[in-house]
Formats: C-alpha cells, structure tokens, sequence
C-alpha cells in the first residue's frame, strides 16, 4: 500500500464522525458532502506525518470549511429567506438507515436543526463542536478568531437559545407515531376537532416549498391555523406513507412515484407542537428516498 492509500485509509476511518459534524453545522446533506471533500483534499495536500491526532485535525479543517460556507451563505443575503427547512434524513418506518445511525446519535432532529439555522455562523461552531463533539474551546477559538473564554461566551449564547426554542419531544416511537396517524386520519377526514385534538394550541408549522411550486413558503403558528392548513391539503393526505424523519414518526408525501413532501413531526405530552415540511421539488429530488421502496 502506497502513502496516498495508506492516507486515504485513514480518512475514510473518520469519514462518518466529519459527515455527522457537517451535517449538524450546514442542515445540508449535499453541503455537508462538499465539507467533507474539501477536509479530503486539504489534507491529501498537507505534510500528514506531523499530524498527531488525526481525527481531531480533520475535525478543526472541516468545522473551518462549515464555517466559511455559513459565512459565504450569509453574505449572499440567503438567511433572509423566510423558510428554511434543513435536508431531513428519512429511513423507513421500520428503522433507521444504517447510513444515519451515525448522523442521528445525538438525537438530532429537524426542530433542532431548524433552531441552528437560526445562530450566527460563529455561534453554530462553538456549539456544535464544543456541546455535540466536545472539541475544547481551546482548539475553538483560533478558528472564530476570538479567545478560549470569548469562544465559551458564543456557545453559552446558542445553548441558551436551543434550550429556550428547540422542543424536547416525546422518544416513545410507538407513541409518536400514534398521534401522526391520529393526525393524518383527521385531515383526511376533514375533522377540525380531531385535528385541534392532537396539536398543541402553540404549535408551529414551517413549510418550505423552495421555488413555490406545491402551494407557498409559510410559517404558520396556532392550532386552528395549522388544522385549516390541513384540512386545505386533504387531498394529499391519503398518498402519506410512514417514514422516519431524523429518527422521529414523520411521512412522505407521494403521487405516482415523484415525492410531494416530507414531513416531520415534534411530539410532546402526546400532542404535536412542531410540524416541519420540505415540498421544495429540486431538494427532494436530491434526496435518497429508496429506503421507502416502491
């Protein structure tokens, strides 16, 4: 075995762990993929003999990739944009795909994702690699350009922030996919009080539909809001089929064998509070969605 493949060896060990830290610091699975690639030649490129500690290497070179393209995202004016649905991981209802095992061991779901989306670029770093990756703040902080204390300031801030918006769903699978179904038999029902009966009075509902071609992007806040929503799309509900979305009960949304939506649902006290749907038709064509079968 020669150097380069010795070296590639050694990256393809640590593959999965950069994907999973890519993953939750862009809520993309194609950019994540980029990142990854980029830690790759970064390092085919670099003397990787003086490296020590491999892995942690890859992990700083790849957080710094993650950093630059929120950075270059925010300078494109894209976080203005009213909607934004991160890229779901769906597996079949049966279980989850041995290809997200890895991305989903912290639990990480679409309403978390979402509340990521929301933090500066340098907040996101700090903590995403210090509270998910337990990177010290130490190695943190040169790549923010701040101090080790500055570095722990920006990650005390986006904890506060997950803490005080990301709900804390419900993990009995069974039970979760209980009330979706409750809530897919309402709407195809058209029954408002058994809608009203499964969402949270606070529920939110994020739609993103990308170019706008399946209705429009929206934020929608309020359960009678969010079952005349539902009730408005009675048409689609009855081509949903379960799915895992992030590891939590969720549907996918089909009419002759094209995807209309994913959904994915955050259940808590047996009742839905947070309804997040990607009906953007580029993305979902991005999407592995084979694990659903025919």
């Amino acid at each position: 075995m020669d150097e380069h493949d010795f070296l590639a060896e050694r990256f393809e060990a640590h593959r999965t762990h950069l994907r999973a830290v890519a993953y939750r610091m862009l809520g993309s699975l194609s950019e994540a993929d980029d990142a990854v690639q980029e830690g790759w030649l970064r390092l085919s490129r670099s003397d990787a003999g003086e490296v020590e500690n491999l892995g942690g290497w890859l992990t700083t070179v790849v957080g710094r990739v993650c950093l630059d393209m929120l950075r270059s995202r925010t300078s494109r004016g894209e976080e203005s944009l009213e909607v934004h649905v991160p890229d779901p991981l769906v597996s079949s209802s049966e279980g989850i795909d041995p290809e997200h095992e890895a991305l989903l061991a912290d639990s990480v779901g679409l309403a978390l994702l979402v509340v990521l989306e929301t933090l500066a670029p340098a907040e996101r770093l700090a903590f995403v690699l210090h509270d998910m990756f337990s990177v010290p703040f130490d190695e943190i902080a040169p790549m923010v350009g701040r101090t080790p204390t500055a570095a722990r300031q920006l990650a005390s801030r986006a904890r506060r922030r997950v803490q005080r918006t990301a709900s804390a769903p419900d993990a009995d699978l069974t039970r979760q996919r209980e009330v979706v179904d409750a809530f897919l038999a309402a709407s195809r029902g058209g029954d408002f009080d058994a809608l009203l009966a499964v969402l949270d009075p606070d529920v939110v509902l994020r739609a993103d539909t990308g170019a706008g071609l399946v209705g429009v992007s929206q934020v929608l806040r309020g359960s009678r809001a969010v079952a005349g929503q539902a009730l408005a799309f009675q048409r689609f509900s009855g081509f949903a089929r379960p799915a895992l979305v992030n590891g939590a009960a969720g549907v996918v949304t089909a009419l002759d064998g094209q995807p209309l939506a994913v959904m994915g649902f955050s259940i808590m006290r047996g009742r839905i509070v947070e309804i997040d749907i990607l009906a953007d038709p580029e993305r979902l064509r991005r999407l592995d969605l084979r694990v659903l079968g025919d």
